[in-house]
C-alpha cells in the first residue's frame, strides 16, 4: 500500500520545508511507500518557490496550486481528488502534528484492517503543547455536544489530523465544506455511512512560526451547519448512503446510477 499525505498551505513560508522534509525523513526510515501532496492555496509569500525546489529535491513530494475558490476547505479538496495513494492523511503545514503519530496510524490501519484512523489529542499518552485557553474550551464543548448528538465514545472529531482509505473518500461524495468544517464531515460522514475506524492519541503542537489560519468567529455556524447535516443524514436517511448498501448498489445497478446520485463505494 501506498500513503498519500495531503498537506494544506497558505503563505507558510516559515514551516512548510521543515515540515515537508520531517515526514520524508521518518517514512524513508520506516520504509512506507509515500507521497507528500502538498496544496498551495493561493499563497503571497515564499511558499511556492520553496515548494517548487522541494519537488525537484525530494522524491515523493510534489505540490500542486489550488485554483480559487480558496480557503482550507477547497485546498484539503483539491488534494483529495488528485492524491495517488491507496490512503491518505489530512497533515497541518504548521508542523503542530507529528511524523511519528502518522506512522503511527499506518501502522494501525494495516493492523487493524479499519477503514479508518481517527487521532485523539486528549486520549491518554497524547500531549497538547500550548493550545490557546479559549479555543481549548471551544474544542472541548464542540466535542462534548458531537459526542451527545452521535453518541459517540470517541472525543476529538473536530482534530483534522486522520487518515483515510481511498474507498472511504469516494464513499463520502459529495463533499460540502468550504472551510475548517471539514475536518467535521469527513469523520462523521464516515461514521454514519458505517466505515470502521479506530482511534489512536496523537500530540499536538501549537505552531512556533505563521499565523493560524482559524477563525472562531467565523466558523460556529459552519461547524453546526454541517454536524446538523450528518445528524440528519442519520436519522432520515434510512441508511441509503451506508457502505453495506452503496456496495450493494454498485455491484446490482444499471448503468448511469451513479449520475443520479448514488455513490460508488468499493467493497473491502
Amino acid at each position: 500500500m501506498k500513503l498519500s499525505v495531503v498537506i494544506p498551505a497558505h503563505n507558510e513560508e516559515g514551516c512548510i520545508e521543515s515540515t515537508v522534509r520531517a515526514l520524508v525523513e521518518k517514512l524513508t526510515a520506516e520504509r512506507i511507500e509515500y507521497e507528500v501532496l502538498v496544496v498551495n492555496d493561493n499563497s503571497k509569500d515564499q511558499t511556492e518557490p520553496i515548494l517548487a525546489r522541494l519537488s525537484q529535491e525530494l522524491k515523493g513530494v510534489r505540490y500542486v496550486n489550488n485554483t480559487p475558490p480558496h480557503g482550507f476547505g477547497f485546498a484539503v479538496r483539491r488534494g483529495l481528488e488528485s492524491f495517488s495513494g491507496d490512503a491518505v492523511a489530512v497533515y497541518m503545514a504548521d508542523a503542530s502534528d507529528r511524523p511519528e503519530d502518522l506512522v503511527r496510524y499506518w501502522r494501525t490501519m494495516e493492523e487493524k484492517r479499519v477503514d479508518c484512523v481517527f487521532g485523539s489529542r486528549f486520549a491518554r499518552g497524547a500531549q497538547v503543547v500550548d493550545y490557546p485557553f479559549p479555543k481549548l474550551m471551544l474544542n472541548r464543548v464542540a466535542n462534548a455536544f458531537i459526542q451527545v448528538l452521535f453518541t459517540l465514545s470517541y472525543n476529538d472529531t473536530t482534530n483534522a489530523f486522520k487518515l483515510y482509505r481511498r474507498e472511504v473518500i469516494q464513499g463520502l461524495q459529495p463533499l460540502l465544506s468550504h472551510h475548517f468544517n471539514l475536518t467535521v464531515e469527513l469523520p462523521l460522514k464516515a461514521i454514519v455511512r458505517g466505515f470502521s475506524y479506530a482511534v489512536v492519541p496523537n500530540d499536538w503542537i501549537n505552531r512556533k512560526t505563521g499565523v493560524s489560519k482559524l477563525k472562531i468567529k467565523e466558523m460556529g455556524s459552519r461547524y453546526l451547519f454541517i454536524v446538523l447535516y450528518c445528524l440528519i443524514e442519520k436519522w432520515l436517511s434510512r441508511g441509503d448512503y451506508r457502505r453495506e448498501k452503496m456496495s450493494h448498489t454498485s455491484k446490482s445497478a444499471a448503468p448511469g446510477s451513479a449520475k443520479r446520485g448514488i455513490p460508488h463505494v468499493d467493497a473491502a
